[in-house]
C-alpha cells in the first residue's frame, strides 16, 4: 500500500497574512534547516518579538515542525515568544547590564531607577554581560549601547531614538591593503608558503588559544589537517564571558587582520568552508563585518573559501565550542557530549577548526615578525603577549596588551594607571566570572595559562575584574553564581540544578560551606561542560581567601 505524503508539516493552522509577512521577510533566502535562527532574527527585528502565528508560518516556509521551531526560539535571551492573546512588549527595550564590572559601577541603581524615567511605552529589563566592562555600567538602548550610564544619559537617549550602534572607525579593506594586507594569504596560495612551514611557526611561537582553553594553535590546525576532507572552520567571537570584551575591541579596530588570519589557518588545516559566530550584542560589529566581507569577497586578492556569518541570539553558552557548532546549525546551543571532539565530528558532522578570533588575529604578525618575536615577549619566566579586558576599580580599564606572566600589581600600576582614588586592592578575578577571585595579597602572582591553577582559580580569555577595599568578594560570587544559574542550558542535573542550590546558599550571611563545598564538588565531576564544571570556582575561592565574609 503506497502511503501518503505530507507536503507541509503537522501541526497547527496558518495564518494566511502571517504567512505572507514571513514568505516577505525571508524573500528569497534559503530555507535551509540551519538558517532557522537568521530567519528568526528576521521576524524578531521586523516585530520586536515573535507572534506565535509568525512561528507557525516559518514553521510550515522551512518544512519544519512547530515544535523544532518553537524550541529554538524559546532557548535564546533575545528572542521573545508571544503566545495568542498575549499583549507584545514594548516597541522599545532598555537592557541594563547587571554582570560583575557594571554592578560595581551602579547597576543596581540605574534598575531602580529607569523604569519610573522612561514610563510605560519603554521596557526596561536585566541583562548579562554586553562586553563593554571598560565603560561600566552599560546600558543597551534597543542595540545602541550607552557607556558610562546615568539615568540622565538613558533618558536622552530614549528620548532622541538613539536605538542604533554609532559606526566605529577602523582600518577598511582599502587601508588594510595598503599597508601589505592579504600578501601573506596570496603568499600561501600561490605556492611562495607552504603550510607545514606556517604550522610550524605557530607551534615554535607558542601562541595558545585565547578564547580561554589554551589549545596550541598549531597543534589544533595539525589534528585538524590530518582528517578526512571537507573540513570546517568555526570562529568563535561570542564572547559572553562577563568581564571579556578583547575580540569586540579588536574587532572594532582592525577587522582584517582576523580575517586574513582567518584565512591562513583554514588554508593550513585544509578547511573548505568557514562560519563565523558573532554574538547578537555586537550589533555595531555585526554592520561592520557585514560591510567588509562584502567588499573582500568583490575585491578578493585571492580565490576564497565560502564564508559565512551567523548571528548569535542571546546565550553564553553558545561560546563553548560545541554549543555554538549547534547553534550554527539552527538548533538550540546545547553542549554535545565527547568523545568524539569537534576536530574529529563538528560542524554538519565533518572535521572542524575551531578558533577565537582573537588567535587567528596574531597569525599574521606571527608569520611576519617571527615565531621568537612572540615567543621572547613576557615575564617571570612565561612566553607571549597577553590581552587583558581590564575592568572594575582601576584608573584606566580597557584592553591592554601586556607580558604573559605580568602580575596584577604590576598590570595595575604600569598598564592601568594605578587603583581609583580612595580605592585600596583588595582582590580580583584573574580569568574572568569562571576563573575564581584571589585576594590583593596574590597579586604577585604571574598571569598566564598553568601559573594559576595551584591557587584553584585559572585566566580564562584573560578578564580582570579589581576589587577594592569597598567591595565583597562574596557579594561578586554571588552575582557571578546568578549568572551562571541563568545562563545555564539545562541539560545536565548537575549545573541545572546544582548552581541554583548554590545561589540559594551563598544568599545566607552565613554560608553552609560543607554543604556548599560538597555541591560543588559534585558539579565540577559531573557537569558535561565547562559552565557547571568552572562555576564553582568563584564561591570555592571565597572560602578559601576571604573566609572572614561568609563565617
Amino acid at each position: 500500500m503506497k502511503t501518503k505524503t505530507r507536503p507541509i508539516p503537522k501541526g497547527r493552522a496558518v495564518d494566511p497574512k502571517a504567512r505572507e509577512e514571513v514568505k516577505t521577510l525571508l524573500g528569497d533566502a534559503s530555507r535551509r534547516r540551519d538558517l532557522l535562527i537568521e530567519h528568526l532574527h528576521k521576524i524578531n527585528d521586523r516585530f520586536g518579538h515573535l507572534p506565535a502565528a509568525h512561528l507557525a508560518a516559518l514553521a510550515q516556509e522551512m518544512k519544519l515542525s512547530l515544535t523544532e521551531v518553537y524550541e529554538v526560539a524559546t532557548f535564546y535571551h533575545h528572542f521573545e515568544v508571544v503566545k495568542d492573546g498575549d499583549a507584545a512588549p514594548p516597541a522599545l527595550t532598555v537592557r541594563v547590564c547587571d554582570s560583575i564590572a557594571c554592578e560595581l559601577a551602579g547597576a543596581r541603581m540605574l534598575l531602580e531607577k529607569l523604569p519610573a524615567m522612561l514610563g510605560r511605552e519603554v521596557r526596561v529589563i536585566p541583562a548579562p554581560c554586553v562586553g563593554r566592562c571598560e565603560v561600566a555600567p552599560c546600558v543597551v538602548v534597543g542595540q545602541n549601547p550607552v557607556g558610562n550610564a546615568t539615568p540622565e544619559t538613558v533618558k536622552a537617549a530614549v528620548t532622541r531614538r538613539e536605538i542604533s550602534p554609532e559606526k566605529t572607525k577602523y582600518i577598511d579593506y582599502a587601508g588594510y591593503v595598503k599597508a601589505g594586507g592579504y600578501r601573506l594569504i596570496a603568499d600561501c596560495l600561490s605556492g611562495k608558503r607552504t603550510p607545514d612551514e606556517l604550522t610550524k611557526i605557530m607551534e615554535d611561537s607558542g601562541l595558545r588559544g585565547l578564547g580561554g582553553a589554551g589549545f596550541p594553535a598549531g597543534r589544533k590546525w595539525r589534528l585538524v589537517a590530518a582528517e578526512p576532507a571537507p573540513r570546517m572552520m568555526a570562529i568563535n567571537i561570542d564572547e559572553g564571558e562577563p568581564g571579556t570584551f578583547k575580540d569586540r575591541w579588536y574587532l572594532e579596530r582592525d577587522p582584517h587582520r582576523f580575517l586574513e588570519g582567518m584565512l591562513v589557518a583554514a588554508w593550513c588545516a585544509g578547511v573548505g568552508e568557514i562560519w563565523i559566530y558573532l554574538r547578537d550584542e555586537y550589533a555595531a560589529c555585526r554592520a561592520l563585518l557585514e560591510t567588509e566581507l562584502s567588499i573582500l569577497k568583490k575585491k578578493a586578492p585571492c580565490a576564497l573559501p565560502p564564508i559565512h556569518l551567523r548571528r548569535g541570539a542571546g546565550a553564553y553558552i553558545c561560546g563553548e565550542e560545541s554549543a555554538m557548532i549547534e547553534s550554527i546549525e539552527g538548533k538550540r546551543g546545547m553542549p554535545r557530549l565527547r568523545p568524539p571532539y569537534v576536530a574529529q565530528v563538528g560542524l554538519f558532522g565533518r572535521p572542524t577548526l575551531e578558533h577565537n578570533m582573537e588567535t587567528v588575529y596574531w597569525v599574521r604578525e606571527i608569520v611576519e615578525r617571527g615565531p621568537q618575536w612572540f615567543a621572547a615577549q613576557g615575564r617571570n619566566g612565561r612566553k607571549g603577549l597577553r590581552s587583558f579586558s581590564v575592568s572594575g576599580r582601576v584608573r584606566k580599564p580597557g584592553v591592554h596588551l601586556a607580558p604573559a606572566g605580568i602580575t596584577l600589581k604590576e598590570l595595575v600600576d604600569e598598564y592601568c594607571g594605578g587603583m581609583l582614588e580612595g580605592h585600596a586592592l583588595y582582590g580580583y578575578l584573574p580569568g574572568g566570572a569562571s576563573g575564581g577571585i584571589l585576594p590583593a595579597s596574590k597579586a604577585d602572582i604571574p598571569l598566564d595559562f598553568d601559573t594559576l591553577q595551584p591557587h584553584g582559580c585559572f585566566i580564562g580569555s584573560a578578564a580582570i575584574v579589581v576589587l577594592s577595599q569597598k567591595d565583597k568578594a562574596a557579594k561578586a560570587a554571588l552575582n557571578l553564581m546568578k549568572f551562571f544559574h541563568d545562563e545555564s542550558c539545562g541539560k545536565c542535573t548537575p549545573c541545572r540544578v546544582g548552581t541554583g542550590k548554590a545561589v540559594t546558599l551563598m544568599q545566607e550571611k552565613r554560608w553552609n560551606q560543607p554543604l556548599l563545598k560538597e555541591l560543588s564538588q559534585v558539579m565540577m565531576d559531573a557537569s558535561i561542560c565547562g559552565l557547571g564544571q568552572a562555576a564553582p570556582n568563584p564561591a570555592l575561592s571565597v572560602m578559601k581567601y576571604f573566609p572572614q565574609e561568609v563565617s
